[in-house]
C-alpha cells in the first residue's frame, strides 16, 4: 500500500496531497485551510465538492464554503453582525446583506501555516494552524489570543480530522466551531441523485425567523424529517436550509449518505462535542449536499437561552478545546 504525503498544486493554488490507497486527500493551506479534496482513486469516486479550475477564480474566490470542508469560526449568523458577551461588545462586518447578518467567520478564506506534513507506514498527514494575535487583521473583530490547529490524517480507514483550539490570552472567549461539509452528490460520473439516501443524528429542529435566526422555540418535524432520524431519505426531497440539536444514537453522532448504484455508504462521525446540525441542499438542486456540523446555535451569544442550551463554550485562558471527526466509507 502506497502511504505518503507532498507539497503540489492544485489549479495552480498551493496544496498538500495526501495519500493512503485507496484514498486521496488535498488540503489547500492558503485558502482557507480548506481539504479540498476527498477521493477513492481506485474506484474514481469524489466524495467532496471540488471546484474546477475554471471556477477557482470565480465561484470558489466569492464562495468558498460551497466547496470541500471549509472552517467557519465563529459560525453560522450573527443579527446585525454583532453580539455582547461577557459585557463586551463584538461588531462583525455584515457580509449576507440580504438578511443583515454576519455570516460564516472569518477563516474559511484566510491563509493558514502548515506545521507539517509526512507519513508513516499506517497513514499520511497534513497539520494547519492559524495563530491570532494583537496585530493579527482579525484581532480586530475577536480579541481574544488563540491559535486553532487542524489536523488532517488518511488512512485505509478513510480521512481523519482532529481539531484544537487553544486559548492563549487572558480572558475567556467565547468558542464556536463549525465545518460546512460540501458532499458530492453523486460521487462518481456514472451515478444519479436517484441513487443516494442519507440519515443524520438529528434532534429538534430550531423555528428560523425570515432572517434565518432562531426564534427560541421549536417546530415539530414534519413525516419526512422524522425518516432522516430513524430511517434513508433522499437528500434532495425537498429544499432544506434548517437547523437541528444533533440527538446522539448509539453513542455516536454522525450522518451516513448511501450509494446504492455502487453499494457503499459515506459515514461522516463528527464527534458529540458538535451539538447541532445545519442541513442544506441548495435548494434541493443535484449536484451537493452540506451536512455541517455545530457546537453551537446559530446566533447563541444573542439568544436569551443559558449556555448549556446554545452550546457555547466560555474557553477560560490556556484551555484547550478539541474534537474529531471521520469520513469513512463501508461497502454492503
Amino acid at each position: 500500500m502506497t502511504v505518503t504525503a507532498y507539497k503540489t498544486t492544485y489549479h495552480n493554488e498551493e496544496a498538500i496531497c495526501l495519500i493512503a490507497d485507496p484514498y486521496e486527500a488535498v488540503m489547500l493551506p492558503t485558502r482557507g485551510g480548506n481539504l479540498i479534496a476527498f477521493r477513492d482513486t481506485k474506484h474514481n469516486l469524489q466524495f467532496l465538492r471540488e471546484p474546477t479550475s475554471e471556477q477557482m477564480d470565480t465561484v470558489f474566490r466569492d464562495r468558498p464554503f460551497v466547496f470541500g470542508i471549509p472552517v467557519l469560526f465563529p459560525p453560522n449568523r450573527f443579527e446585525n453582525g454583532q453580539f455582547t458577551w461577557h459585557g463586551q461588545l463584538y461588531k462583525f462586518p455584515i457580509n449576507e446583506v440580504e438578511y443583515g447578518n454576519h455570516l460564516h467567520g472569518f477563516l474559511y478564506n484566510a491563509k493558514w501555516k502548515v506545521d507539517s506534513f509526512g507519513a508513516d507506514e499506517t497513514e499520511s498527514y497534513v497539520s494547519v494552524s492559524m495563530k491570532i494575535h494583537e496585530q493579527h487583521p482579525i484581532y480586530q473583530y475577536f480579541p481574544h489570543s488563540f491559535t486553532i490547529r487542524i489536523r488532517y490524517s488518511l488512512s485505509s480507514l478513510g480521512l481523519s480530522q482532529h481539531v484544537r483550539i487553544h486559548n492563549e490570552g487572558l480572558t475567556d472567549m467565547p468558542c464556536m466551531i463549525a465545518f460546512h461539509t460540501t458532499l458530492n452528490v453523486p460521487f462518481a460520473k456514472d451515478g444519479s441523485v436517484d441513487d443516494y439516501q442519507f440519515h443524520a443524528t438529528i434532534g429538534d429542529r430550531w423555528e428560523l425567523t425570515n432572517r434565518m435566526l432562531p426564534t427560541e422555540n421549536f417546530q415539530p418535524l414534519s413525516e419526512n424529517e422524522k425518516r432522516i432520524q430513524r430511517d434513508f431519505i433522499s437528500p434532495f426531497f425537498e429544499p432544506m436550509d434548517n437547523h437541528y440539536t444533533a440527538s446522539v444514537q448509539n453513542g455516536l453522532n454522525y450522518m451516513e449518505l448511501i450509494d446504492h448504484l455502487h453499494r457503499i455508504k459515506l459515514i461522516y462521525d463528527v464527534g458529540t462535542a458538535y451539538r447541532e446540525w445545519m442541513i442544506w441542499n441548495n435548494e434541493a438542486k443535484s449536484g451537493f449536499f452540506c451536512p455541517e456540523p455545530q457546537t453551537s446555535v446559530i446566533n447563541a451569544p444573542n439568544l436569551s437561552l443559558d449556555r448549556e442550551q446554545t452550546g457555547i463554550i466560555a474557553l477560560a485562558p490556556n484551555r484547550i478545546w478539541e474534537e474529531t471527526s471521520r469520513l469513512y466509507v463501508i461497502q454492503f
